[in-house]
């Protein structure tokens, strides 16, 4: 497959690996308290990730011309749009397991830790596949215009964290007190370590987020296979990954339409992928960029249009989450078995 290519020197990586770790640093240090993170808050730091991810584009125009910051650019739209999926599935997930709106964020700081560390690992094995055996492209493409399909027609599909099988096999092997305690994933029991319920939801998470990882990095292979600029489009859209749930979580009811345009975007990413291995060859970067921006603001515009009437979960907080059985303690308990599985909104199948 040819693609671009321009010398990335080691410095470059290790500089940017750096940045990355003290934009998490710094993530980390701002909500270190478990205070419940109002959608102003959010907002603000939506924009900040927003504001460094498109920066980053324009340090690549002056770098390495606008081809590479294109390319880059096309790759963060399609990311940034993909985790919109996420916050969906993640709402799904705190509510079904009742999660405080104040223990939220911890999980959702150490989801997008190992949704980096999942993200890497297949950028590079992609990547390498689509350089060595050119069939891997067809495989790819197929299997991410079945995604876009699935997408498109499973919606309101009901989904049950619980029954995902790393969630269980991680009960059957971890002692798990099924109560949150605090902001802890684990406490002293007897004077053994048990896993709390909040360890149970980081799990779900993790577990969620290894699927969109799949579809998200192939998308991006679509686009180019560039190691370099698919890993930096998928971490500054992952980064912001946290702040754009609580920004949007209580607005999830309005994006009605969404799953359409991202089934698109998945189909288009597909098709895209397998014409680059025909005499057709790659689609030109203007028109993926311009296919990706009308796909995005058609399907949200649709969607706010459509659901104008419908108001937002009061201040744009996350919606029935906390609502679960309390002990005589206070502390939440997981739901019932009988308790009704939340339903989602999308095509994708939560943990």
């Amino acid at each position: 497959m040819n693609d671009l290519s321009f010398p990335v020197p080691l410095w470059v990586w290790a500089a940017v690996t750096v940045g990355i770790c003290v934009m998490l640093a710094v993530d980390l240090i701002a909500h270190r308290d478990n205070h419940v993170i109002g959608f102003k808050e959010a907002a603000i730091w939506s924009s900040i990730w927003i504001a460094i991810g498109l920066g980053f584009g324009l340090i690549l125009l002056a770098w390495q011309g606008g081809e590479v910051s294109s390319t880059y650019y096309a790759g963060y739209l399609i990311e940034k749009a993909l985790s919109i999926d996420n916050v969906f599935v993640f709402a799904l997930v705190f509510s079904f397991f009742a999660v405080p709106d104040a223990y939220q964020h911890k999980v959702l700081f150490w989801g997008v830790l190992g949704a980096l560390a999942a993200r890497l690992v297949f950028i590079f094995v992609g990547a390498e596949l689509l350089q060595v055996f050119f069939w891997t492209a067809y495989l790819f493409g197929a299997f991410l215009i079945w995604t876009g399909w699935k997408m498109a027609v499973s919606k309101d599909e009901e989904v049950h964290p619980d029954r995902n099988p790393v969630v269980r096999l991680v009960k059957k092997l971890i002692p798990t007190d099924p109560k949150f305690h605090g902001d802890k994933f684990f406490i002293r029991r007897n004077g053994k370590r048990v896993a709390t319920l909040l360890f149970v939801v980081l799990v779900a998470v993790e577990a969620t987020d290894l699927i969109f990882a799949v579809d998200s990095v192939a998308a991006v292979l679509a686009i180019t296979t560039n190691t370099f600029l698919v890993w930096t489009a998928n971490a500054f859209a992952v980064l912001g990954l946290r702040s754009l749930y609580f920004c949007l979580a209580g607005l999830l009811r309005r994006f009605a339409y969404l799953h359409y345009g991202l089934a698109v975007l998945l189909a288009f990413a597909g098709v895209k992928l397998i014409l680059s291995e025909t005499p057709v060859g790659k689609l030109p970067i203007p028109l993926t960029l311009g296919v990706i921006t009308a796909t995005i603001t058609v399907s949200i515009a649709w969607s706010l249009i459509a659901t104008r009437n419908q108001p937002a979960d009061g201040d744009g907080q996350p919606a029935a989450t906390g609502a679960g059985p309390t002990d005589d303690r206070g502390d939440k308990t997981a739901p019932a078995p009988d308790q009704p599985a939340a339903r989602g909104t999308h095509g994708k199948e939560s943990p």
